[in-house]
């Protein structure tokens, strides 16, 4: 928590000041010119922050390998809210980008008390039934169970040494009482978050994590144990250009060519920077200017976009002498789409969202009760109009079933003007809807017998 704006990533509390919450945690804002062929949740400000998006973006306009990690708790129903992050995913997939995505059956034995039996049942049945209907392809996802693949696990063990209980309690508000799987489960997850970086799941390429602002707290944690293990930092240079330095640590002492009494030794650290100096001469980089003695090479000539590749080809290089050579992962953040109560959407609240299981009739009912930004006789909504902050039936076109932009902005202007009445939008809502869950349910008859495509071996 900063100031007043909350993240919490088990609260059914949030903050929902979005300019706040990307201010005090350092989010960057999401610049849509730079977005190709941006989706409607891009082109509507839903996708509102990022942390290093740009890095995929280079990845994407250049042709390069990244993946996306996206994970899902099997703890109960999908509804629409979840469905938001696979459009995202979808989307970078049509990028070229390649999908894992962690069931993390561990953390909901430890944070709901779901057996591992109960939460592979739901997990199949209720989320990879539902990416695929939603678009997912089998060759480019994978699917695996956190507690079917011990390198994730190994992993978030090893990354524990870069971290402590006082860096939890203030990043998660962890106490004395916390129970230590939930303080576990964490590290878990920022194994999931960076293993598709080891050479057996892909290997080193950016990692973007497409999640709701209330997940940044894992981010930030993995983002920072990832900085924490590396072994070259790259950082601006205060009169222009990039500085790389040497990051010595007790597990690189020898290899960075420190010796036991802390003297240099002057062979090996002149062989690291040889390497140092190759590896970037292929990039292109001719003005290198290198001091072995402090530990630093500056390059004059680079700019901020030159960053991730240069990152890479010292990340690749740590690995080389023995490194982990992880990239902190890339995110992005959408904002919460509204519970039909006004509230916030929950798989434990029915009444609260629309489920995607849900049958006509169902979802006709939630909508027709939903929270209305309508006034309270048709007189005055015809004189001041409705008010579409709070209008769930109109958040609901934007965020999910209205595709087309002009024909959204002729809605809510109707809505606004007073010419469309609450009852009238919310059946518009319901119409569409209905197209959207019937077009659903025969994408998932479809697959009904193939969802052993989207597993991995490991998994199975």
């Amino acid at each position: 928590m900063v100031g007043e704006s909350r993240i919490d990533p088990w609260s059914s509390q949030q903050s929902t000041d979005y300019t706040r919450i990307r201010d005090n945690f350092g989010l960057s804002e999401v610049e849509i010119s730079k977005i190709p062929n941006p989706n409607q949740l891009h082109r509507r400000g839903i996708v509102f922050a990022h942390r290093d998006f740009d890095v995929i973006l280079d990845s994407i306009h250049r042709g390069d390998n990244f993946g996306v990690l996206t994970g899902l708790m099997p703890s109960g129903k999908m509804h629409l809210g979840h469905s938001m992050v696979i459009e995202q995913v979808k989307w970078f997939q049509d990028h070229g980008g390649d999908i894992t995505v962690t069931v993390a059956d561990l953390e909901s034995l430890a944070t709901r008390g779901v057996s591992l039996e109960e939460g592979r049942r739901i997990a199949l049945s209720e989320y990879i039934h539902n990416y695929a209907a939603l678009g997912l392809d089998p060759e480019k996802t994978n699917v695996y169970f956190q507690s079917m693949r011990p390198d994730v696990q190994r992993l978030g063990f090893m990354l524990g040494k870069k971290t402590n209980l006082s860096e939890f309690e203030a990043i998660y508000g962890f106490s004395g009482d916390t129970n230590l799987a939930h303080v576990q489960a964490p590290l878990i997850q920022a194994g999931d978050i960076l293993h598709p970086q080891l050479d057996e799941y892909g290997g080193l390429r950016p990692i973007v994590v497409p999640v709701g602002v209330d997940q940044d707290p894992h981010i930030r944690l993995t983002r920072g144990l990832a900085g924490k293990t590396n072994w070259f930092n790259l950082k601006e240079r205060k009169s222009g250009g990039l500085i790389i330095g040497l990051s010595i640590q007790d597990e690189n002492k020898i290899q960075m060519g420190v010796s036991e009494s802390g003297g240099v030794n002057r062979q090996v650290r002149s062989s690291i920077f040889e390497k140092l100096k190759l590896s970037l001469s292929k990039l292109g980089f001719a003005d290198i200017l290198a001091n072995p003695k402090h530990g630093t090479i500056e390059l004059p000539g680079a700019t901020f976009g030159d960053k991730s590749r240069i990152k890479i080809s010292l990340l690749s290089l740590e690995r080389e002498m023995g490194g982990m050579g992880l990239m902190p992962p890339c995110s992005t953040y959408h904002r919460f789409a509204v519970g039909m109560t006004g509230d916030k959407m929950s798989s434990s609240k029915p009444e609260t969202t629309i489920f995607m299981s849900d049958t006509i009739e169902q979802m006709s009912k939630k909508v027709k009760r939903a929270y209305s930004g309508g006034q309270a006789t048709i007189e005055e909504h015809r004189r001041l109009g409705g008010d579409l902050s709070k209008d769930v039936a109109y958040q609901y076109l934007q965020f999910f079933f209205e595709e087309s932009d002009s024909e959204l902005s002729s809605i809510g202007r109707d809505y606004e003007s007073g010419r469309l009445l609450a009852g009238e939008i919310k059946q518009i809502c319901i119409d569409k809807a209905s197209d959207w869950l019937t077009d659903l349910s025969e994408k998932r008859d479809q697959w009904s017998d193939r969802i052993d495509d989207f597993i991995s071996p490991d998994s199975r």
